[in-house]
């Protein structure tokens, strides 16, 4: 079986257990095995180049696992996030694209701090991902992250260690009584709470069965750890500060109107590149 047939045998798999993206899982699955870029793998194709029957023998394996619908990040080891690669695995949320906007709305409100060192936050960071984007891409802002999972703060942990952002401070703590030094000095406080209400089900096998509950799961109707999330960044956030929340496509309205009840002001929310609500912000 040459590489061409390997990938072929690999969508085909891939295709008959409903994955919703099989061609590109089945470069990632063998780019993955032989250390090599997706593009690298695109390339060797057309060459001709051999696999050896190990690592044949990897790649059926993953592709087996996938197919089950096990993670892709989770059988890589690594999730994209903007310019990063996060390192994750069972028991931390794997990062999702739509979840870029909410880093980007952090990001421009950091930008947006006149002089000095603006100062942010990410309540609930799972695998640092949303702290790790600010703490890169705004290398002038002093950046904190709260974790209270024990298995993801160990992700989180490493993945500050693996980019080296000399400018964030990981903290494990519950975002309910993390920080009081830092109280009403803060510029932008940002999470990604779990926001999906207890009973329903996430349509994907990968959330639904790999995800931890904890990162998914937010109560009756969804918003508890919202609620949460606005009393402590009310507590944190300087009068004027940005605060910045992800949260399901059908939950705009309720968070702009729990958010104007606990006295925040110009609640806005934010679509997704698919014309979703995603993000709601709100002034301090």
């Amino acid at each position: 079986m040459n590489l061409r047939a390997l990938l072929d045998h690999a969508v085909a798999v891939l295709t008959a257990a409903r994955v919703p993206s099989p061609e590109t899982d089945a470069e990632l699955l063998v780019a993955h095995v032989l250390g090599v870029s997706r593009g690298q793998v695109q390339a060797r194709v057309v060459t001709g180049t051999p696999l050896d029957g190990e690592q044949r023998l990897q790649v059926l394996e993953l592709v087996e696992r996938r197919a089950a619908r096990e993670p892709l990040q989770h059988l890589t080891g690594r999730a994209a996030f903007r310019s990063l690669e996060i390192a994750v695995g069972p028991g931390v949320f794997v990062p999702r694209p739509e979840t870029e906007i909410v880093a980007q709305l952090a990001i421009d409100a950091l930008l947006a701090v006149p002089g000095g060192s603006p100062r942010a936050v990410d309540l609930g960071t799972g695998s640092g991902a949303i702290a790790l984007a600010l703490a890169t891409e705004v290398p002038h802002a002093e950046v904190h992250a709260v974790e209270n999972s024990p298995r993801a703060f160990i992700w989180a942990r490493e993945n500050v260690r693996a980019v080296g952002a000399a400018n964030l401070r990981l903290v494990f703590a519950d975002l309910a009584d993390a920080l009081p030094h830092l109280d009403g000095t803060l510029d932008v406080v940002v999470s990604n709470p779990p926001y999906i209400p207890v009973g329903a089900i996430p349509r994907d096998p990968e959330v639904r069965l790999h995800d931890p509950e904890a990162a998914l799961y937010g109560g009756p109707d969804g918003l508890d750890v919202v609620r949460a999330v606005s009393v402590t960044a009310r507590r944190l956030l300087r009068p004027g500060g940005v605060l910045v929340l992800e949260h399901g496509e059908r939950q705009g309205a309720d968070i702009r109107e729990l958010l104007t009840g606990d006295g925040w002001t110009a609640a806005a929310t934010t679509r997704d590149l698919l014309g979703r609500d995603r993000a709601t912000t709100a002034l301090r």
